[in-house]
């Protein structure tokens, strides 16, 4: 019998969902008969990939998203499992990456009316108020599946709300009796479908921002996202280079601009110090950025102009935004650069403004290459450095490497120790749940397997990742990366959070502080024992280089994961 399931599954496929990342459980009977009904007569659906833990599965629809453009499903086991995704639904909101969630929920007959009615005790016990509200807050779209004659509908629904920026997670709920009912086939025009279209910045913007960048003695962009479309990239690229412009990222959570090139001003997270870059200038444009700058430590010149173009300007989830901007605009930052490019080309922009632009931003370019140059030196007290490690993952790489980064209070030591110039190369989760890394690894393998993929971690976000779901699914659908393991034995980022607010207080004199994993696990060995992973801890400087092109022949030739545990100063 073709059924509700049946008809999910067949608008799944519509929509170009190549993989379902499933945790099935007692309410999906009807889901897992016709997975099973599609497989015996040669139907396509989807791939089904299980996952022993569902935030690992999320994350793992989230990476195959951010390396592939296309979102994917996750089914999960009514509320239970919806809780247990945890902080991949934040994750997922917070960086905008479109998926489609799927949960049963517990029968709603409990006499055998209907089949699928409840025939477990669990099914009592896992019936709740409003299971969509668990997750509402932070999905874009939230629906139930009551009957098999409108399921596609709401399939496509949710999809194409999710693939409309700005983008977003989806959430349908069905119980077992609709789920298992006789539904009609119907083929969907998939045309009728798409996700709204882009808008780009209104002609007066245009104008506007156009006489004011040419004006501008120091003009400067910020981003954080921008790079989430490899057009965008080339798109600010060519504007900058046309106008002179400088780049500088704040909390980057994708490659947006060549680091190699002379306009790149380098990155900022919470550093607390005013930016250089960000102090010189006097027009700001600020494109695609939850934070640009925090105040307390750094921010825009007096008297600098501000203007805000972005997917979200008034950042409809946060409850504190403001960064005093004379203009904001929400547009598509690909259409709105190439506007922006366009304009300044007609208006001949003299060529001695644009070289004096040019040559401020060479010359803290310049400068900040060579600090950060320095700071990968070979460490002679023997103690490893995280840019050291970084700089000889760099070196043992090549071009086309993907990188994943959860590496949390080094997150400035990979991006600009990495030093990479080519969009779509490098991705973050883009919230502050941890554990995202090793499941978004296994996702951007899939996306792209041809590509070697390295996860760069802190001790504490591989505990959070589930490395025994990660490293046991990395084998079973053959996904092997390496995963480098920073290890200060303990989560550091609490630390410098308690003291930059009480610098002299008990904190700072306190001989612990709570935060420490000592003696720390063997890390490595948990992905050799879930995954047949290749293990290493390395404390050595002089071994780390070996260690780790051993650990990448390895993933390239033996298509097993590895794992380099990497013992850097205890926090």
């Amino acid at each position: 019998m073709y059924t509700t399931s049946s008809a999910m599954l067949d608008a799944f496929v519509e929509a170009g969902i190549s993989y379902i990342f499933a945790n099935f459980g007692s309410d999906h009977p009807g889901l897992v008969e016709a997975i099973a009904e599609a497989r015996a007569n040669g139907r396509i659906i989807p791939e089904i990939v299980t996952c022993p833990n569902e935030m690992v599965g999320m994350s793992a629809a989230h990476g195959f998203w951010q390396a592939s453009g296309v979102p994917q499903a996750v089914v999960v086991h009514v509320e239970c499992g919806t809780q247990a995704l945890a902080g991949a639904v934040h994750n997922a909101a917070k960086g905008r990456a479109p998926m489609l969630i799927f949960a049963g929920a517990s029968p709603y007959t409990q006499n055998g009316e209907e089949t699928g009615s409840r025939n477990e005790f669990i099914q009592w016990i896992q019936d709740v108020h409003d299971q969509r509200g668990i997750v509402r807050g932070y999905m874009k779209y939230d629906n139930e599946i009551r009957t098999g004659s409108n399921v596609k509908e709401i399939v496509h629904r949710a999809l194409q709300l999710a693939n409309s920026e700005p983008k977003g997670p989806v959430y349908l709920m069905g119980a077992r009796e609709p789920m298992e009912q006789e539904a009609p086939q119907k083929v969907t025009d998939m045309t009728r479908w798409t996700a709204i279209q882009p808008n780009g910045l209104p002609a007066g913007g245009v104008e506007e921002l156009a006489a004011a960048l040419a004006r501008a003695k120091h003009p400067l962009i910020v981003t954080s996202y921008v790079g989430r479309n490899p057009a965008a990239v080339e798109a600010l690229v060519k504007l900058c280079e046309t106008a002179g412009i400088g780049v500088l990222e704040s909390v980057p959570m994708w490659h947006n601009f060549p680091h190699s090139n002379p306009l790149y001003l380098g990155n900022q997270w919470n550093e607390p110090r005013q930016n250089e870059a960000l102090a010189l200038a006097d027009l700001v444009i600020v494109v695609d950025s939850d934070v640009p700058w925090i105040p307390v430590h750094s921010k825009p010149a007096p008297g600098a102009l501000i203007y805000h173009i972005d997917v979200d300007p008034l950042k409809t989830q946060m409850p504190l935004f403001h960064i005093d901007a004379l203009r904001s605009w929400q547009a598509d930052a690909t259409t709105a650069l190439l506007q922006l490019e366009d304009r300044l080309s007609g208006m001949g922009l003299p060529p001695e403004a644009i070289s004096e632009r040019r040559a401020a931003w060479t010359s803290l370019h310049v400068k900040r290459h060579n600090e950060v140059r320095l700071l990968e030196a070979y460490p002679l007290d023997g103690q490893i450095t995280p840019q050291f490690a970084v700089a000889c993952v760099r070196e043992l790489v090549d071009d086309e490497t993907l990188f994943v980064t959860e590496s949390i209070s080094n997150y400035p030591t990979v991006y600009n120790h990495l030093a990479l110039d080519r969009a779509g190369s490098i991705f973050a989760s883009g919230g502050g749940s941890l554990g995202y890394n090793g499941g978004a690894a296994i996702g951007v393998k899939l996306a792209q397997p041809d590509k070697t993929v390295v996860a760069f971690t802190g001790d504490g976000s591989y505990m959070f990742s589930v490395p025994s779901a990660v490293h046991w699914m990395a084998r079973r659908y053959q996904t092997p990366f390496l995963q480098i393991v920073f290890n200060n034995r303990g989560w550091k980022s609490p630390k410098l959070s308690a003291l930059a607010v009480h610098p002299n207080g008990y904190a700072a004199k306190a001989s612990t502080l709570d935060v420490t994993f000592d003696p720390p696990p063997d890390y490595a060995g948990i992905a050799a024992a879930a995954g047949g992973a290749f293990a290493a801890s390395v404390t050595n400087p002089a071994e780390l280089r070996s260690v780790i092109a051993a650990a990448l022949k390895t993933v390239r030739e033996e298509k097993r994961s590895a794992v380099v545990d990497i013992h850097i100063a205890h926090l």
